[in-house]
């Protein structure tokens, strides 16, 4: 576990300093879990924030270690199989959505960023640092418990 907890670390780092969930989850994955770095992180993460372009829909915590089972297990060509990535991020979001409830942004934090009113909330509530820190800390829990490297 002290493995994921640096993991963790990393990811709250990215999330304090202004990244958004998908980003900090993918950097920390990346970077930090499995030293890949690459100019494309976190820009290939940018636009699932706020469960896509704030929309509220898939988390961007669970979009971020979606995108992290790719860099890990992903595929090169259309001859390989998908099983390995795709079992994987089928368990992650079965243990993400048994452990928070959802694995929907708006449901998960009770803001709907799409509406200005929702943008209020979000920000007069502080829900990035009181409520969906705990989706990017589990988001990388569950993520490092799948590919057995806690």
């Amino acid at each position: 576990m002290k493995h994921a907890n640096r993991i963790i670390d990393g990811a709250f780092s990215y999330f304090r300093i202004g990244y958004n969930c998908a980003e900090s989850v993918l950097l920390a994955i990346a970077k930090d879990a499995l030293k890949i770095n690459s100019d494309l992180i976190p820009k290939i993460a940018t636009g699932f924030g706020g469960g896509i372009s704030r929309r509220g829909y898939v988390c961007g915590a669970v979009s971020g270690a979606v995108m992290g089972f790719g860099l890990k297990y992903g595929r090169n060509s259309p001859e390989e199989l998908q099983a390995k990535t795709c079992n994987r991020v089928v368990e992650f979001y079965k243990q993400f959505q048994e452990k928070f409830g959802s694995i929907v942004c708006k449901e998960l934090c009770g803001c709907d960023l799409s509406a200005i009113e929702g943008i209020r909330k979000f920000r007069k509530g502080n829900v990035h640092e009181q409520i969906c820190r705990y989706f990017v800390s589990g988001a990388i829990e569950i993520f490092m418990s799948l590919i057995g490297d806690n």
